[in-house]
Formats: C-alpha cells, sequence, structure tokens
C-alpha cells in the first residue's frame, strides 16, 4: 500500500465514481472515493472515511480503482 505525503490522500474510487456525479450550475464533476491513506499535513479526514472530491484535481495512479487528491480538492464527507 502507498503512504500518502504532505497534504495528498490517497483514495480508492467507489463503484458508484465509475460514472461522474455533476453537482452545481456550472456542470463540476467530482468522484466518490474511500480515503486509504492521509498525509501528515490533512486534517479533515481520516482513513476508512467516504468522501466526495472534485475530479479534476485528480491524480491516476498505476494500480487500478486509486487516485491521489490533495485535501483542498475535498468537497464533502459522507455521515451515517
Amino acid at each position: 500500500m502507498l503512504k500518502a505525503i504532505s497534504d495528498r490522500i490517497i483514495v480508492s474510487l467507489c463503484e458508484s465514481a465509475q460514472s461522474s456525479l455533476i453537482i452545481t450550475d456550472d456542470k463540476a464533476y467530482c468522484h466518490e472515493g474511500i480515503v486509504r491513506s492521509v498525509g501528515p499535513l490533512v486534517n479533515s479526514v481520516k482513513i476508512g472515511d467516504r468522501i466526495v472530491f472534485h475530479v479534476f484535481d485528480e491524480l491516476p495512479l498505476p494500480q487500478d480503482k486509486l487516485a491521489v487528491i490533495r485535501e483542498k480538492s475535498l468537497l464533502g464527507i459522507y455521515t451515517d
């Protein structure tokens, strides 16, 4: 498993992430995912959180269905 550094978050994309969500009137796209690793400068999420994040900041990884995002790309966290 990869370890996130700095303000980065490693996310495992949810199955529902295969089809992007469209939010707001300007048609900004986002994905859903599960947090797998957080860098030491990340304060807003923890491992296991289900999140929504901005798709344009996503950095693909060699492993399928994983992405790296910056903390500022978070749009929301699902709660129970």
